[in-house]
């Protein structure tokens, strides 16, 4: 064991030495124990994520022959990091999602596309309203918004319910896995210290093919594999049912795109003007961040949405407490994989990947993706699959540049999506909403999420070739 300076002692657990091989081999036992007990914890006994993180980060630390005191405290540090990078975006995201769904915004956006569509470009609208309402809403919110309009399209139309909900699945997938303010992304551009602005970008950019692949055309083919028929009796009421008016179609558009514009917007600045004294980058850099985009677009959506819908100042300070509390648990499940990513990163598991990348010449993208896949396989969380892979990976970004570690970040997200099973709580929700059968999910849904991973890999890897 090589002596190691009193600064890395203080960071962390003491590293297993990354150069011997029974280094490498009690580090991956150490990774392996720690991820196997998660996967166990969560499939088999059905324990909430947040405490399987937290025992498998004491099970890799055992193993890792770690002292039970610094792999604590590295569980802390990681935990209270991520809940300062992430936890606030995560809430203020949930807050503008509510206000959106809660005003009948969401309804206005679908209502207004859906009346403007003809019944051949049905797919490619569904797509487009996933697309949009997707962006501030979690995979499971916009999934409850949409299945009232794809089960009422369906039988008012006589369409097929898999040709058009295969496109409003992808849509609300590839933003959950490739686009911040996403919780799993977000989080794995705070492990891998990638600019958010540029992330951002590049995932709207992957993201706008894969979602066309793997929706509007892919449905094409799933609906020839499985016809079903609307289920009776599972259609929720709409938010907006209930309400006199709600906003107008473009004012709603442009308060759930202003996060988006005002991050691309200081992304654009900083490679355009790249000057820290400029006045308008030093302004851009403070309203393009994500904190302050993100709480400028919550305080114009209680004006814009929640007034304009004809709220109340309390029925508005209401709806954004009430949007707290959906995701007290993907907070600390978020917080947790921090934890755990941290004790990775400390007991030494990140530097043996980073030497086995360079030895085994894996690329460093797909090398991400695949992690990714492996957890994802084993837990079924998209979520717990990205933070616990950008952990792994995070030391690769030490020598990439600003794109590079976005197109890093993107790989894991994407790895984080691949064939989603019965081990994930999304599979079930699209089963029964959707009225099929287990093998019918798997021919549709499963097959759905792996071409969009597959896919979004592809055209990562093409633009790591020019960036």
């Amino acid at each position: 064991m090589r002596q190691l300076s009193a600064e890395i002692l203080a960071a962390g657990p003491e590293p297993v030495d990354p150069i011997s091989s029974a280094g490498h081999l009690q580090l991956g036992l150490a990774a392996l124990a720690g991820i196997a007990v998660i996967v166990v914890l969560i499939t088999r006994f059905k324990v909430h994520a947040f405490l399987a993180l937290t025992l498998g980060t004491l099970a890799l630390g055992a193993v890792a022959a770690a002292p039970l005191d610094k792999t604590i405290e590295s569980f802390s540090t990681g935990l209270g990091d991520t809940v300062s990078g992430v936890g606030v975006l995560i809430a203020l995201g949930a807050m503008l999602g509510k206000l959106l769904a809660d005003s009948g915004g969401a309804d206005e956006i679908v209502d207004t596309i859906l009346a403007r569509t003809g019944t051949r470009a049905m797919p490619w609208a569904m797509a487009l309203i996933a697309g949009i309402i997707g962006l501030p809403l979690f995979f499971e919110v916009g999934l409850v918004l949409m299945i009232p309009v794809l089960l009422l399209v369906a039988r008012r139309g006589n369409l097929s319910l898999i040709r058009i909900g295969i496109p409003a699945l992808a849509g609300l997938s590839v933003m959950h896995g490739l686009v911040p303010p996403h919780p799993g992304p977000l989080a794995a551009i705070d492990s891998v210290h990638a600019n958010l602005g540029v992330t951002l970008a590049f995932g709207v950019l992957v993201g706008v093919p894969t979602l066309v692949i793997s929706g509007p055309l892919f449905a094409r083919f799933a609906a020839r594999w499985v016809d079903v028929q609307p289920p009776e009796g599972i259609v929720p009421q709409r938010p907006s049912e209930d309400l006199e008016r709600r906003p107008k179609f473009a004012v709603t558009v442009a308060t759930v795109l202003l996060p988006v514009v005002l991050m691309l917007a200081k992304a654009l600045t900083d490679i355009v003007i790249d000057d820290p004294e400029n006045t308008v980058q030093r302004v851009m850099d403070v309203a393009g961040s994500p904190l302050i985009a993100l709480l400028a677009a919550v305080v114009v959506a209680m004006f814009t949405l929640g007034r304009a819908a004809g709220f109340t100042k309390g029925r508005i300070t209401s709806t954004v407490e009430n949007s707290l509390m959906p995701i007290a648990g993907i907070l600390l499940i978020v917080a947790a994989g921090g934890g755990f990513k941290q004790t990775l990163v400390d007991v030494g598991i990140g530097e043996m990947i980073l030497d086995f990348s360079k030895s085994w010449s894996v690329p460093a993208l797909l090398l991400g993706w695949l992690i990714a896949v492996c957890i994802r396989l084993a837990t079924g969380s998209a979520t717990v699959a990205t933070i616990s892979a950008a952990g792994l990976v995070a030391p690769l970004a030490n020598d990439m540049n600003t794109a590079q570690a976005a197109l890093l970040v993107l790989a894991v997200g994407a790895g984080s999506l691949f064939f989603s099973h019965v081990n994930d709580a999304g599979f079930w929700m699209v089963k029964e909403y959707f009225g099929m059968s287990v093998g019918q999910t798997i021919k549709t849904w499963s097959v759905m999420e792996t071409l969009i991973s597959v896919v979004a890999l592809i055209f990562l890897l093409l633009l790591w070739l020019v960036v």
